[in-house]
């Protein structure tokens, strides 16, 4: 009987352990994920209807992301979209709505050279959000002017902001900096 309290009395504890290195494991991940991904971390958990499926969508997104040959710009491409950009912003007097246009175009530029893959824009954004979670919501909100001032439904100043998110991606993109990385 004594033996099998003992028995009783290991199983339980190592159970606890078991239970307690699970919960510590957790953590940590959620932890990692939170630091790693920023807002989209938060975006995604309200988006999902539960924790775990978010937080196993943002480890498939550093998976695919691992696998990508994502590199930063030489410096002379460096240089050359610098120069396209400003070329670009002195557009926008003129043209706001074209200039808008271009400001996504060569986003998806260097996007492309550095190797993102450019052909979804959902892709796109699952792809940013691992080394670039910050300016995600840049992105995103250019991208939605964009689609108004496609429809001829943005102001002027809808135009300029979507220049200024466009700009804070861009100027990530082209410095090669990011989180995590």
């Amino acid at each position: 009987m004594t033996t099998l309290i003992w028995v009783a009395v290991v199983v339980i504890v190592l159970v606890a352990v078991a239970a307690v290195a699970y919960l510590v494991i957790q953590r940590r991940r959620r932890e990692h994920l939170r630091s790693r991904f920023g807002p989209e971390y938060d975006r995604l958990i309200a988006e999902h209807d539960n924790r775990r499926e978010a937080e196993e969508e943002l480890l498939a997104r550093e998976q695919r992301h691992s696998e990508l040959d994502i590199r930063p710009l030489a410096q002379e491409s460096r240089d050359n979209y610098a120069h396209r950009w400003s070329d670009v912003q002195e557009r926008f007097v003129d043209a706001p709505g074209f200039a808008v246009t271009e400001a996504d175009q060569l986003v998806t530029a260097v996007m492309a050279e550095r190797g993102y893959p450019t052909e979804n824009y959902e892709q796109q954004l699952s792809d940013l959000s691992v080394g670039h979670a910050e300016t995600l919501d840049h992105y995103r909100q250019a991208h939605e002017i964009s689609g108004h001032a496609a429809r001829k439904e943005a102001s002027t100043e809808d135009l300029r902001m979507a220049m200024v998110h466009y700009r804070a991606l861009f100027e990530e993109l082209l410095q090669g900096t990011s989180r995590g990385r």
